[in-house]
């Protein structure tokens, strides 16, 4: 245990740089004291770690210095083969760069955990789109990757929903890849939006650099992001009864929100196995369509005009089959 301990310390100093007892503690959810300890013990060892005073001071390694790849456990060897996006990778431009940075590192394995790593990837495979879904045409993500490395403003000419076109001169800020599709994240007039890379019809790296928000979080960015798109995309609820069929049908019909709902769902089910669930819906027909998937296995209890348009399509269909 306190062998992975010190290594974790010297690869935290050696990624990071100074860093004081304090934040090491935190990030190892250890004592203080504990720290002091781990640091005497690496510097015994030989590992050149020492200490600068002071408000400002903290723990730093001699420029330079860096621990060969040592202390590979096989389970994390055996994750290197699932840790890597090789599709991601190509589309960024930068299929070639994983390829050689996976062939060092299996290099400076030893034999029996770079077997093991081998098998994995002989076993498992990573396929990121969705079912029912083409791998977009990105022609200008490599170019909007590097505005993003190098902090660079860009002009883009973009379409919106609609077919609108539109002009805009962003700050780009990161990039997520969600369900096979690209996003970039960009401040734009002193506020933070979202663009489908897919949508970007043309690019122009106006190569002014730019200073990037310490504050931004694209992680938190995101999160807060989807949350909003999600409550845009279902802005309506349908108080619903579902039986234990159309509960299992809920995150192929309506995704991760309607699963969500289904979870969330505080009311008891009957004898018969169906719960009430508030179930975010889209606006308009859309809604109507969506749950008529489920057949006779959901019944919309309201919004009381949503179920009657359910009832006449019903019956509109029950025509149509006599």
């Amino acid at each position: 245990m306190r062998a992975s301990r010190l290594l974790s310390v010297l690869l935290l100093l050696q990624n990071r740089g100074r860093m004081t007892a304090e934040e090491l503690a935190t990030e190892l959810e250890v004592s203080v004291r504990t720290v002091y300890r781990d640091i005497e013990a690496l510097s015994a060892s030989g590992v050149p770690v020492y200490a600068d005073r002071g408000r400002a001071g903290g723990y730093q390694l001699v420029d330079g210095y860096r621990t060969r790849l040592t202390g590979l456990t096989e389970e994390e060897a055996q994750s290197l083969s699932l840790a890597g996006l090789p599709v991601a990778a190509a589309e960024l431009g930068l299929g070639t760069v994983l390829a050689a940075a996976q062939l060092k590192l299996y290099a400076a394995m030893p034999e029996e955990l770079r077997t093991r790593a081998g098998k994995v990837a002989e076993r498992f495979y990573l396929d990121v789109p969705g079912w029912h879904r083409g791998i977009e045409s990105l022609p200008v993500l490599s170019a909007v990757a590097e505005a993003v490395w190098q902090a660079r403003r860009v002009r883009i000419r973009y379409e919106r929903w609609g077919q609108r076109i539109v002009e805009r001169v962003l700050d780009p800020l990161g990039l997520v890849l969600k369900a096979g599709n690209w996003y970039l994240a960009g401040r734009c007039e002193g506020s933070d939006r979202t663009y489908r890379v897919s949508r970007i019809l043309e690019l122009t790296d106006l190569g002014e650099p730019f200073d990037r928000p310490a504050d931004f979080d694209l992680g938190e960015y995101w999160r807060q992001w989807s949350e909003q798109f999600e409550q845009r995309m279902f802005p309506r609820i349908a108080h619903v009864r579902m039986s234990p069929k159309a509960r299992m049908l809920a995150p192929f019909y309506t995704g991760a929100v309607g699963a969500r709902a289904v979870r969330e769902a505080e009311r008891g089910s009957g004898e018969d196995g169906w719960i009430e669930v508030d179930l975010p819906v889209e606006p308009g027909e859309s809604a109507v369509g969506e749950l008529l998937r489920f057949g006779p296995d959901l019944e919309v209890l309201g919004p009381p005009e949503l179920r009657a348009r359910l009832a006449e399509r019903i019956a509109e269909m029950g025509a149509a089959y006599a």
